[in-house]
């Protein structure tokens, strides 16, 4: 057996503000809210299935100096898709690590736009083909991996 991702659970610093962005602004469906003080989170989905847990567990936003998630990387179906979540994101006012598009290394079909949540958590949404006229900002190296 093989395994893989089941969900991913984020610390954030305000539930309501990074509800309103995942939910709003990437889509994903509230499956369950826990409210209780002290004890509040957010359970989104793709309609069926547990995709992110938000827990308001956080006193400071994201570092990326240190050990931990380094960024979460989400795939849309088709380049065109990227483009429209980079307008949404855009007009969200969401912090960008590249302008637009890019190639993840140099010559390579797959790429996406880089950008920032509202705690700082460094996302990707990116395509595995589709971006080859992008440029690749870190030239041969992973563009994923130095953002």
């Amino acid at each position: 057996m093989t395994l893989r991702t089941g969900h991913i659970g984020l610390n954030v610093t305000d539930l309501d503000r990074s509800l309103a962005f995942y939910r709003d602004v990437l889509g994903f469906t509230p499956l369950a809210e826990g409210k209780e003080e002290g004890r509040r989170y957010a359970f989104l989905g793709d309609r069926e299935n547990l995709v992110l847990t938000l827990w308001q567990q956080a006193e400071q936003p994201y570092a990326a100096e240190r050990a931990g998630l380094h960024h979460l990387a989400l795939e849309a179906d088709t380049i065109e898709k990227v483009r429209e979540y980079e307008e949404a994101l855009r007009a969200y006012g969401v912090d960008f690590a590249y302008e637009g598009v890019v190639a993840h290394r140099e010559g390579a079909g797959s790429g996406g736009i880089f950008f920032h949540d509202p705690d700082g958590t460094r996302l990707e949404i990116s395509v595995p083909s589709g971006a080859e006229e992008a440029p690749a900002p870190s030239g041969a190296a992973p563009t994923c991996g130095f953002f």
